[in-house]
């Protein structure tokens, strides 16, 4: 199978290089995942404009539809970045764990969420219809529905990049199952 570099700033387009020193600014590294995107003159713009839109979800919310997809498509580079991210917004081990197994016991809401998105993913878009049920009697709106479903497309997409890329991690490792 082919070899994909992550290709350094000097091997990217202007604009591209660009983004990378924004990045490197605001985060303090360019990730490989977000690197290898910058093979396309357009992919990595338009990936970081979807990422950083405004949604309805909280950055919590966020995470656990992350950590949910990035579990269901097995997808090594997106766990260990969304555990990371997840620890930052103050999820603990312990409930990082719960959350990619597709629930929440520590939070109602939470766990609607990750059992409706944990659902979607492995029905291929058509989640049991007790859990958009349940999603919509913790509170959720048919705007965070649609935000949700945003951000499962979203999270397909470093998952499916990477699942053919095999670019390094380059973040610690999420633990195992």
């Amino acid at each position: 199978m082919k070899t994909f570099n992550v290709p350094a700033r000097e091997e990217v387009s202007p604009a591209n290089q660009v983004l990378f020193d924004n990045l490197k600014k605001g985060i303090g590294k360019v990730p490989n995942l977000y690197a290898t995107m910058a093979h396309s003159e357009n992919a990595l713009g338009a990936y970081l404009a979807l990422q950083s839109s405004k949604t309805s979800l909280k950055a919590k919310e966020k995470e656990v539809v992350n950590l949910v997809v990035s579990q269901v498509n097995a997808c090594d580079y997106c766990l260990a970045a969304h555990t990371y991210i997840a620890k930052l917004n103050g999820f603990t081990d312990e409930q990082i764990i719960e959350i990619r197994k597709g629930g929440a016991s520590f939070d109602p809401k939470l766990d609607a969420l990750a059992r409706l998105v944990k659902s979607a993913v492995e029905n291929r878009s058509k989640p049991d219809a007790a859990a958009v049920d349940q999603f919509f009697a913790v509170g959720y709106t048919n705007e965070n529905l649609v935000d949700t479903v945003v951000l499962i497309g979203d999270k397909m997409i470093t998952n499916y990049l990477h699942g053919i890329t095999h670019v390094p991690v380059d973040f610690p490792a999420a633990p195992a199952l």
